[in-house]
């Protein structure tokens, strides 16, 4: 009989849910505050667990869990729950992503408003027996701009009510295709730095990562509108919080408002003590209907895995059952590696992908191959994504995504190719697998070759002429860069071609310009891949739930 362990405070519309699982036999116990030893004893008792952001779910407390089979998280943030431990041990880990939308961009438009008419600081003037209306002169929001970094379903609700506010929105997103941009009526931007220096307004709606940490830091202060007023109920750390004290003194920052800080919980913080500064206990989600619907959400997505196998909104791994899984892992692994080597080569956002399967492969699984190429596109941009929730995410970007299949062999048993359109430019890559497991590229932009799929790659594009590949391995040498494999395609002798090297280390900045410097040479792009055979936490965690028996058989027509 399956049982379920809550672990923070959960509506009671989420508990009655659970008391109605009883009837398939469905148990569940309530117990909160857990950490240490007691929460991991707690957790080896239960197939499912339920939480919020409360409990801190760490390696440590899943060590030895032969028994737990999911975790679900009733609200969007997966910070509190090591993922990584948990896909080496087949623990399905999912959560509710739209259940706190509207509640959270409400509250993100509250804090723009206040900014914008001094509210806290008035109202505690007042009630200090002041009446200061000359201190409090705000500004109106109408005719103003707000730029939104991150247009998910969060950012896209914000931009809604702005432009209700007779606001004009701004917007950065890498994957906001300019047609669904238009839609909403949103300005897409190259990027954040060329935003900042137009908008009277930010606001953050984007994971914390490596990219977006400290989006907005020192150097920023130097490019931002003078008076702009800055929002975050996404993540602490987007904001660098000493710039935004620097920003405030300087009077380059006119107001900050924040709901979320680097270190949680906050109680003291040199922003406390300064005039145009809001904040808030992490109160995006805190509303009645965006706890119901979490937890409701929540509960239902457990409740359906434990009972039928089912994975929605999973952040670590998919339904694929070991035969499925036998069947497809090199193409899931390679269609991943094409996504990421895609991603890197244009900086425009794609507006269109297909991805064409021909031979032996186009009478496989091709829709899981598919979400795999679409996981590895958006990988860079978005926390937790994978083959659950990739293609999702492509269309509410407005991304189409189109899928051809032939079984007609080609030069190769199997091909794997794709097409994206980002801005007016067409990318082409294609690849197959060498044995079972070995990813490799045969053509791109049009030209064939072979290249290996993993490590640092350097694509170059070049004249067809004599001496190219000399000149760069001179000027790469000179540099002490060494070249692993080489390969070059061409269309027609003298013509365009180009070339694709796997180097042993990340290129620096001036060996990149001395290859660029040599005479044919038209232009170069490092590309970041894994590891060979390093697999995705998606896929890792699907092929160990497989072996160690925890995932349920997937549903029919899921």
């Amino acid at each position: 009989m399956p049982s379920i362990i809550v672990l923070d405070t959960l509506s009671p519309d989420g508990l009655a849910m659970l008391d109605a699982a009883a009837a398939s036999g469905i148990t569940y116990e309530v117990s909160t505050g857990l950490a240490g030893d007691a929460l991991r004893e707690c957790l080896a008792q239960h197939d499912g667990a339920i939480c919020r952001s409360g409990v801190k779910i760490g390696a440590d407390a899943l060590a030895g869990n032969h028994r737990l089979k999911a975790i679900v998280r009733a609200g969007v943030g997966t910070d509190n729950i090591d993922k990584d431990a948990a896909t080496r041990q087949g623990i399905v880990v999912m959560n509710t992503p739209a259940g706190n939308t509207v509640s959270t961009a409400e509250h993100a438009f509250a804090l723009l408003l206040a900014l914008s008419r001094n509210l806290a600081a008035a109202d505690a003037s007042l009630r200090n027996h002041r009446w200061d209306r000359n201190k409090f002169m705000g500004v109106q929001v109408a005719g103003k701009t707000l730029g939104i970094v991150g247009l998910g379903r969060i950012g896209q609700a914000l931009a809604k009510r702005a432009r209700a506010f007779d606001m004009r929105v701004m917007g950065f997103d890498p994957f906001l295709s300019p047609e669904r941009a238009a839609e909403l009526g949103i300005e897409l931007v190259p990027s954040v730095a060329g935003m900042l220096p137009l908008v009277d307004y930010v606001s953050v709606h984007t994971p914390l990562t490596e990219e977006t940490r400290h989006l907005i830091g020192m150097p920023e202060l130097d490019i931002l509108k003078p008076g702009v007023r800055l929002i975050n109920c996404a993540r602490g750390g987007i904001y660098d919080e000493q710039a935004l004290v620097e920003g405030l003194k300087r009077g380059v920052i006119a107001g900050v408002a924040l709901d979320v800080f680097e270190k949680e919980p906050c109680t003291d913080s040199p922003l406390f003590g300064m005039p145009g500064v809001l904040v808030t206990p992490h109160l995006g989600a805190s509303t009645e209907e965006a706890q119901s619907q979490v937890a409701v959400e929540g509960v239902g997505l457990l409740v359906d895995f434990l009972s039928t196998g089912a994975i929605r909104h999973s952040v670590n791994s998919s339904s694929i059952d070991p035969a499925t899984l036998d069947g497809v892992r090199g193409f899931l692994d390679l269609a991943w590696r094409l996504g990421l080597l895609l991603s890197q080569l244009d900086d425009a956002p794609p507006r269109s992908c297909s991805i064409a399967y021909r031979g032996e492969i186009a009478a496989r699984n091709t829709k899981l191959v598919t979400a795999a190429f679409a996981a590895g596109l958006l990988e860079s941009a978005f926390d937790d994504v994978n083959i659950v929730n990739a293609e999702i995410l492509l269309r509410e970007r407005g991304i189409e995504l189109v899928e051809q299949s032939r079984t007609d062999p080609g030069a190769f048993s199997s091909v794997v190719a794709v097409d994206i359109v980002s801005g007016d430019r067409v990318h082409r890559a294609a690849g197959t697998l060498f044995g079972h497991s070995m990813p490799r590229l045969v053509q791109l932009e049009g030209h064939r070759l072979e290249a290996y799929l993993d490590g640092i790659l350097l694509v170059f594009t070049h004249q067809d002429v004599p001496g190219i590949i000399g000149r760069v391995g001179t000027a790469f040498g000179g540099l002490g860069v060494n070249i692993a494999q080489m390969t070059v395609g061409r269309s027609a002798p003298g013509g365009d071609a180009i070339g694709v090297l796997n180097l042993d280390h990340e290129p620096s900045a001036s060996a990149l310009e001395a290859v660029l410097a040599c005479p044919g040479i038209r232009s170069v792009r490092v590309v970041k891949m894994p590891a060979a055979g390093q697999l995705p936490n998606w896929l890792a965690a699907s092929a160990s739930a497989a072996r160690s028996g925890r995932l349920a058989p997937p549903v029919a027509g899921r």
